[in-house]
């Protein structure tokens, strides 16, 4: 998985930019590439998430972590893909989005380009408590947790799953193993892919 990328920011499209880093450019996709507009030549670093399907394989890019951890986590909800979660990340503030899910405000979510009643339901479903934890925010005057990004274990781990995903393990299926796989404490992407692995084996 490719984490994030630092190198030189080549150009800006409408959808995305352009870093080359040793030799080689990367488009990344970006819910607001012109963000960027006053780096151009000059050295950045953009958090990435790597979108693998079978026809396709495309790089998402945020500029700050808690941005990739909110897109990670929406792609986990039914009927919201790449480009919805980029809408969705483009039209809200990560903590104005995390104290809708908190407050369960359907007319907020619902303002977002393709979310309907169901998705907006959806989201609620999935996402309540599972945010604030790692994106700190305060509601009604009261703080939710801390106020930092996901830790560097927390990312690792997320990213060995999402590998796990594109190889067509079922969300059920990975939340079985999950327990098993923080317990085991690895360190590094490809060990926990390969104890997921093993782990769905004994299944």
């Amino acid at each position: 998985m490719i984490a994030y990328i630092r190198g030189t920011l080549d150009s800006i499209q409408d959808d995305a930019i352009y870093v080359e880093s040793h030799g080689v450019g990367y488009e990344i996709f970006c819910t607001n590439p012109f963000v960027f507009q006053e780096q151009i030549g000059e050295p950045v670093k953009v958090f990435t998430y790597h979108y693998v399907r079978e026809d396709t394989q495309l790089l998402y890019g945020f500029r700050k972590t808690e941005e990739k951890f909110l897109f990670k986590k929406l792609l986990n909800v039914s009927g919201i893909g790449p480009k919805g979660a980029l809408a969705i990340l483009g039209n809200a503030g990560v903590q104005d989005f995390v104290a809708a899910i908190e407050r369960e405000d359907e007319k907020f979510l619902t303002s977002f380009p393709g979310v309907g009643k169901k998705t907006a339901r959806q989201m609620i479903l999935d996402l309540k408590g599972k945010l604030s934890v790692d994106i700190g925010i305060q509601i009604e005057g009261i703080d939710i947790e801390s106020n930092t990004a996901p830790s560097v274990e927390q990312e690792t781990m997320e990213e060995a799953l999402a590998a796990l995903r594109s190889l067509g393990y079922s969300d059920r299926e990975i939340r079985l193993i999950t327990p098993k796989l923080k317990e085991s404490k690895l360190a590094s992407i490809d060990d926990l892919v390969r104890k997921g692995l093993a782990l769905m084996m004994e299944k």
